[in-house]
């Protein structure tokens, strides 16, 4: 979602194309593309192949500068950037607990306390930046550090979780944008039934909670 959210918020032309995890064929053979072997890949014109999604967006954004994917702005591009790696190498609890799925809400999420603190880090990093940049986004314009929040974002609606009104907005501003909403839109007829063998979760199920 990252890497896609990025080539399509910013118009980088690219060809997709897909692949299916949990199947059969491992994803390296599906892929063909040493040495490969997750989900996304840039093969790019040049036969440079990056792997990594925050490796992807920093690829894309050396090749493309005229694009600002970074702020332009030498002190916003160092908080995007540092809000990028902590989202990338961080948030372990909320992201094991509360794998992404755009099919289906969830009420009455029990909150472990190592979610609550990932909970807690989010409102807090999300109200500096939005406050130090002045939003809409949170270095000001959209940039790779939204692009990484956005499952984030998924996440806290998809399951209802409770945050400040601060860190609710920014979450209604993503689902709200319309890359994010053509990604869900693919989501939903793509995937068959694999919302129900490898992300269902014991959750009262509602409806996903798009317009909120």
């Amino acid at each position: 979602m990252r890497a896609w959210l990025v080539v399509h918020r910013f118009g980088i032309p690219v060809t997709e194309r897909w692949v299916t995890l949990y199947d059969e064929v491992p994803l390296e053979v599906q892929i063909d593309a040493a040495p490969a072997r997750t989900v996304p890949v840039l093969l790019c014109d040049d036969g440079t192949c990056v792997t990594d999604s925050l490796a992807i967006a920093e690829e894309l954004a050396s090749r493309h500068p005229e694009r600002a994917l970074w702020p332009r702005d030498p002190s916003l591009r160092a908080m995007a950037r540092s809000l990028a790696a902590e989202m990338h190498s961080g948030f372990s609890a909320l992201r094991a607990e509360c794998p992404m799925c755009l099919r289906t809400g969830y009420a009455d999420v029990p909150v472990a306390e190592s979610v609550a603190a990932d909970l807690d880090r989010l409102a807090t990093i999300w109200a500096d930046a939005l406050a130090r940049s002045g939003g809409p986004w949170l270095a000001g314009d959209y940039s790779i550090a939204d692009a990484f929040y956005a499952p984030v974002a998924a996440r806290i609606a998809g399951y209802d979780l409770a945050v400040t009104e601060i860190a609710r907005a920014y979450v209604d501003r993503h689902l709200a944008d319309p890359a994010f909403r053509d990604w869900r839109e693919m989501g939903l007829t793509r995937g068959g039934d694999l919302h129900d063998s490898a992300y269902a979760r014991p959750h009262r199920r509602v409806p996903w909670p798009e317009g909120r």
